[in-house]
């Protein structure tokens, strides 16, 4: 395993193999993401861009609103009727960047974000939705640039960190059920979820992603402060172990942080 706080004032405190590479399972959906919102803002495609079946857009399917499931090309309701966590709905929208730029959605991801943070450790091979490797010194520089962006505008990290389509019902995947289940592009934001696998403490404004390979990652971006934890132990072999350690360490975390404020 490895671990760290980050600040946004460059501070960064490691656990455990901070340069060893694990498989970030669909926290890659964050990075996808965030190389998406580079190719909006660089005018390739437009968040309302119609991208699957009629009425469904890039702003759907980055929010999970597009009707897709988890899995498969057919949808299975219309869009912004539920939050339907879907792989599918994340590879539609890198398909369509592919397109529209003329590069393997692989090498965008790679020079719209990977080489410009210095990420020298991080690659996607296979699905945008859950492919991507990475270490913790480097999602350090990526929760940096979240809390700091050089490579997008505030307002479109705004957009993206906020909830999308906010009175949607949904399930977060091995979580529960949750009326609004709300989500902005790419992170899930946790509102007012309990349970839930973020801290008790964290605030409603607390966005990021967990993963099937036992990762988690969130940011609060009101105190500049990020938590990423990564493990090559599934998260269904320990998932009641992890939904208790992960709030207790974010309520950790974020007691720390805010007694040395």
């Amino acid at each position: 395993m490895a671990a760290a706080v980050v600040h946004r004032d460059n501070t960064v405190s490691t656990r455990g193999a901070a340069d060893r590479r694990f498989r970030l399972a669909s926290i890659s959906k964050i990075l996808s993401t965030w190389a998406i919102l580079v190719a909006v803002e660089e005018g390739s495609i437009q968040l309302e861009t119609p991208i699957g079946q009629p009425g469904c857009t890039l702003r759907h399917l980055l929010s999970h609103a597009g009707g897709y499931g988890f899995d498969g090309a057919t949808p299975i309701t219309k869009p912004v009727r539920n939050r339907i966590y879907s792989n599918t709905g994340i590879e539609l929208a890198a398909d369509a960047v592919a397109q529209a730029t003329g590069l393997d959605f692989a090498t965008y991801l790679r020079e719209a974000i990977i080489a410009r943070l210095g990420m020298g450790n991080t690659e996607l091979i296979g699905s945008p939705a859950h492919g991507v490797t990475s270490t913790v010194n480097d999602l350090a520089r990526f929760c940096r640039e979240m809390l700091v962006p050089t490579l997008l505008s505030p307002a479109t990290v705004t957009i993206a960190t906020t909830p999308q389509f906010a009175d949607l019902g949904g399930v977060v995947p091995g979580i529960g059920s949750f009326r609004p289940c709300p989500w902005g592009l790419g992170v899930e934001i946790h509102g007012s979820k309990n349970p839930h696998w973020m801290g008790a403490t964290n605030s409603p404004k607390a966005f990021g992603h967990f993963g099937g390979a036992g990762t988690m990652m969130w940011l609060e971006p009101d105190e500049h402060v990020a938590l990423i934890a990564l493990t090559d132990h599934r998260f269904d072999l320990w998932s009641t172990a992890a939904l208790r350690l992960w709030p207790d360490l974010s309520d950790s975390v974020l007691a720390q942080q805010r007694q040395n404020l």
